[in-house]
């Protein structure tokens, strides 16, 4: 009995310590979303023989929120949103202020044209569409004779 008391108390110290201590709570990734509302939304890519289509999960979002753009061959989508409430009363004055953003960038392979890239934003999916260029086909090699 006098040991499992002694792993009780041992447990216990060790515990508080982790939880005051524990970097990844600071400092790790959900710390940072907590604290300046930027997150990275998943995305899917799907390849097809004439596009590839990308999707985004990004809820909350209004489509004017959305900046997209390609410099140098890199795709870049990115968001903000900022949202302020504010509730008075005759004994008291709340202010609530959120501010949520992001930005991914890709860089497209050199197969696509990204002059035809079109955007769709539905229920909280962001949806791009980037067209394949069409490639020609080489033809055989033919002599001209001169008359």
């Amino acid at each position: 009995m006098k040991n499992e008391k002694t792993n009780k108390s041992e447990t216990f110290t060790p515990s508080l310590f982790t939880d005051i201590f524990d970097n990844a709570k600071f400092f790790g990734k959900n710390w940072i979303e907590k604290e300046f509302g930027q997150s990275l939304p998943a995305v899917n890519i799907k390849e097809g023989n004439k596009e590839f289509n990308m999707d985004f999960v990004a809820p909350g979002f209004k489509k004017d929120d959305f900046k997209i753009s390609v410099d140098n061959n890199v795709l870049t989508i990115s968001a903000e949103k900022e949202e302020e409430k504010k509730e008075e009363n005759k004994r008291f004055t709340r202010k609530e202020f959120s501010y949520h953003s992001f930005s991914r960038s890709f860089t497209l392979p050199e197969n696509v044209n990204a002059e035809k890239i079109d955007a769709k934003y539905e229920a909280g999916i962001l949806n791009l569409s980037v067209p394949k260029l069409v490639e020609t086909k080489s033809l055989p090699k033919k002599e001209i004779k001169v008359a």
